[in-house]
């Protein structure tokens, strides 16, 4: 299927590694010129050479900025191109008890999480508005809606973000600009197999045994009952991310393997 993107220009917020970096690879394998960030210049190198010599042609540039700082954020957005695709996908995660989760974490996530978004929306939306034509696309998550108990803090910010998707999607009514959000669920990436490495050592288990005791315990509404692979959430953000989706804003897509039980 081609999803049109030769052409379009697309930038995806922390794509160094994880589902961020496998979107970009997506989008650039669909024809898109894309520009990638991470928080520090090194990381963004080291991915544009790795996505140059996974992905013949890449039209690939970068921009370094730290989106729990707010000046760096700002210095990124002078930086940007005009751009037909938003990818806020950068995002930061943690497992904590509620009672020990301090002020200064709630406000971290809350900057990180929703505000990333917020400052890119801001500067972007209304130039797509004025060109009547953009996709923006919100990396939520599943605890979004069925929230993490093991990490309220960080499912409230996933959950503000479809808040936020829904009400831009709402300002772009009557136009061709759309603005969704994804919500994969537990997905391999760098900073889960960490976590589940982490639990396997502790608990003295294979990490294979760590990962079916995750959704046996954490997540038993699962039916897919694995890890899902970054390279599943990236096709599903493409194609939303095309012209072929126009017919779907607003919307909450569900990529979580089925944890969600609400067919809404």
């Amino acid at each position: 299927m081609d999803l049109q993107l030769t052409g379009k220009t697309a930038f995806v917020s922390g794509s160094t590694a994880g589902i961020g970096y496998a979107i970009a690879k997506r989008l650039l394998i669909e024809g898109a010129e894309v520009v990638i960030n991470g928080r520090s210049q090194e990381s963004v190198d080291e991915a544009i050479e790795k996505l140059k010599r996974e992905v013949a042609k890449a039209q690939i540039s970068g921009i370094p900025a730290d989106f729990s700082n707010a000046v760096q954020v700002g210095g990124l957005i002078e930086r940007l191109p005009d751009i037909d695709i938003l990818v806020n996908n950068a995002g930061i995660f943690q497992p904590k008890d509620f009672a020990d989760i301090p002020d200064e974490d709630w406000y971290r996530f809350f900057d990180v999480n929703v505000m990333s978004g917020i400052r890119l929306c801001r500067a972007v939306f209304p130039k797509m508005l004025e060109r009547n034509e953009g996709r923006i696309i919100f990396i939520s998550s599943e605890s979004g809606i069925a929230i993490a108990e093991e990490m309220i803090h960080y499912s409230m910010t996933k959950t503000a973000q479809l808040a936020i998707s829904r009400g831009l999607a709402q300002l772009a009514k009557g136009t061709n600009i759309t603005v969704n959000s994804v919500l994969p669920g537990p997905t391999r990436s760098r900073g889960v197999k960490k976590f589940i490495e982490e639990v396997a050592e502790s608990q003295d288990m294979s990490v294979e045994e760590a990962e079916q005791d995750f959704f046996t315990t954490n997540r038993p509404n699962s039916l897919l009952q694995r890890f899902i692979e970054v390279d599943e959430i990236a096709n599903t953000v493409a194609y939303f991310a095309s012209p072929l989706s126009a017919a779907t804003n607003g919307a909450a897509i569900k990529a979580e393997g089925g944890i969600v039980t609400s067919i809404i």
